[in-house]
């Protein structure tokens, strides 16, 4: 039977399990190599362009570590089996899109990435990562997953797509699997708040509090990936607009 045939209940079951996670990622990574084909050719890039490239990097660095550290907490914190074992696959995706970037640094000649991360890292991505480990750390499910997997994910998502649609075909490819994994990591956190607000819509008021906390180092962030990227500023309110969607659906005005 198709997912989309079976009840809400039996569908979670079944798109929160190990088996749909592995059919998933093997559809867009098999014989793709961190994340690539291996043929693709290491394109020329002069002295600008390579060090753009690598603050950008680095910088998603930072983005999936916070989501490795985050979503390892969270499977300690998970209400239930199925939440606990979705976590379980993302945790492994989180440490894969790390991986993977820590190649493209090492392809781009850099040595000592821990060091080139924290000299490059972007101080308000840096803050979202210590407010986003302090909800886990406080057990508290709704913030952190709103944080991490409706925030931290859009936000991923939104500017790793565009970024696939300009970058070079090394860097394309290992963006293009990685957006595979957080629309996926995106779904599960609108439907686990979306069924949960359902019940309990006080908690609305709490989880818009949280938004309006985040929203200035989330667009703070946009906007220095945006320059790091050489998107016109005349062009950036349609991306800020994909996040802004993402959190509204689940009636979180800030």
């Amino acid at each position: 039977m198709e997912p989309h045939e079976l009840d809400q209940d039996d569908f979670i079951a079944q798109v929160q399990s190990f088996e749909f996670w592995f059919e998933a990622v093997e559809g867009y990574l098999g014989d793709k190599p961190y994340g690539r084909d291996a043929e693709v050719p290491e394109p020329p890039l002069d002295d600008l362009e390579r060090d753009a490239l690598v603050t950008t990097l680095c910088n998603y660095c930072v983005g999936e570590a916070a989501a490795l550290e985050a979503s390892s907490g969270l499977v300690r914190l998970a209400p239930n089996h199925h939440a606990q074992i979705f976590l379980a696959t993302q945790v492994a995706d989180e440490a894969r899109h790390l991986e993977v970037f820590l190649h493209r640094l090492a392809e781009l000649g850099i040595t000592d990435a821990r060091a080139e991360v924290e000299r490059r890292a972007n101080p308000g991505l840096l803050a979202f990562k210590e407010r986003l480990l302090r909800f886990v750390d406080a057990g508290d499910w709704e913030a952190a997953v709103f944080a991490q997997n409706v925030v931290l994910e859009s936000m991923e998502d939104t500017v790793f797509r565009f970024h696939a649609s300009v970058a070079d075909p090394k860097t394309q490819q290992v963006l293009e699997g990685v957006v595979a994994d957080e629309r996926r990591h995106l779904g599960f956190g609108e439907n686990d708040l979306g069924r949960r607000l359902a019940r309990h819509p006080e908690d609305r008021e709490r989880l818009a509090a949280v938004r309006a906390e985040l929203d200035p180092l989330v667009l703070r962030s946009f906007e220095e990936a945006y320059e790091a990227l050489g998107l016109g500023r005349d062009d950036r309110p349609s991306l800020g607009r994909d996040y802004l969607h993402s959190v509204e659906r689940l009636g979180l005005t800030a």
